[in-house]
């Protein structure tokens, strides 16, 4: 396309050539400001129109804000209903979470009142209501009170269900010897080797040589030597003034110091020190007094923590008290026993 341009004497003429990209360009140009203008001049009008309630300006800026409150209602009903919702599925959840701690209280010596569940609620459905914000937050704070309440309960529970089982799992009650038979029981004997009374202190486990030895509870390896009565002995301090003793083995696999968890192998079955045969003697001392271990033993799962570990010391101080009626050589025997190291 060419322009030309004169002057009114035509006098003076300029010719200007513009290509298509040109053209379409600078058309794009001039739609575009005659848009702004008119969205300038329409945006004026229409505030103008608004502040000064023009009677079709205004009804249109009215019907205007009335749609877009009632889509902002609209969209927070909705929002306001779905976390009602969930608010309900929280309350269930929280109620079987109460009745699950009602359970676990028991186990954890708690009273069932602490974590007594809300009574029963039910009934016909009558009419349907939607919350309020306010309502909704209300409900809100009560459940995240009534939440909080419960999760330090069942953290209670918690601790004290980790205590009962730790302090059961330092109990001597597993056996030492899984496929061994008892043969000499805690209590008076005739001693193998002088012919006379004399108390055993522990409790013997008929098995071969090389059979394994674990370790009745866990705790820590207090002694791992030889001696010349107990021959290859293990000891293993379990807390609370409680230890027990594995004698005679052929092999120790543990030394002094090392944690020992519950039926971890701990030494084999053998014959050494003042023995007449493969067995394991174990003994069970609480408080520096010997425990018969079979009483252990039969406790098993049974056993819990409330139980206080002293309270067998009564029948051992009968037991020793009675040795005050054998000859001397079982007085003997017995303060070895006491003092092996």
């Amino acid at each position: 396309m060419h322009l030309i341009i004169t002057d009114a004497w035509m006098a003076k003429r300029r010719a200007i050539h513009l290509s298509g990209f040109a053209l379409m360009a600078f058309g794009l140009a001039i739609s575009l400001s005659l848009v702004l203008v008119a969205a300038g001049l329409y945006h004026w009008v229409f505030l103008k129109g608004a502040r000064e309630g023009w009677p079709v300006v205004g009804s249109l800026v009215r019907l205007v804000v009335r749609d877009e409150v009632a889509q902002r209602d609209r969209f927070l009903r909705e929002n306001i209903d779905m976390m009602a919702r969930k608010l309900g599925e929280m309350q269930a959840k929280l109620v079987q979470m109460e009745a699950l701690g009602e359970r676990v209280s028991g186990l954890a010596g708690l009273s069932p009142a602490e974590v007594k569940a809300p009574p029963g609620q039910g009934g016909t459905l009558v009419s349907v209501r939607s919350l309020t914000l306010e309502e909704l937050q209300t409900t809100l704070n009560d459940l995240e009170r009534l939440t909080n309440h419960r999760t330090d309960l069942l953290t209670v529970m918690e601790s004290r269900l980790f205590d009962q089982k730790m302090r059961k799992m330092m109990v001597p009650t597993q056996k030492p010897v899984s496929d061994g038979s008892v043969g000499s029981p805690f209590g008076f004997r005739i001693d193998p080797f002088t012919g006379q009374t004399a108390l055993h202190t522990g409790l013997d486990f008929q098995a071969p040589v090389g059979t394994p030895i674990l370790a009745a509870a866990g705790g820590v390896v207090v002694v791992s030597e030889f001696h010349p009565a107990y021959g290859n002995m293990v000891e293993i301090d379990h807390g609370n003034a409680l230890i027990t003793r594995y004698a005679h083995a052929s092999r120790v696999l543990v030394k002094k110091g090392d944690l020992i968890k519950r039926g971890q192998l701990i030494a084999e079955v053998g014959s050494t020190g003042r023995s007449t045969g493969p067995h394991l003697h174990f003994e069970v001392w609480v408080q520096g007094v010997p425990q018969d271990p079979q009483r252990f033993l039969n406790a098993g799962e049974t056993l819990t923590a409330k139980a206080p570990l002293p309270a067998t010391r009564p029948t051992v101080q009968a037991s020793a008290q009675a040795s005050a009626n054998v000859p001397s050589s079982a007085e003997g025997s017995l303060q070895t026993a006491r003092a092996p190291r």
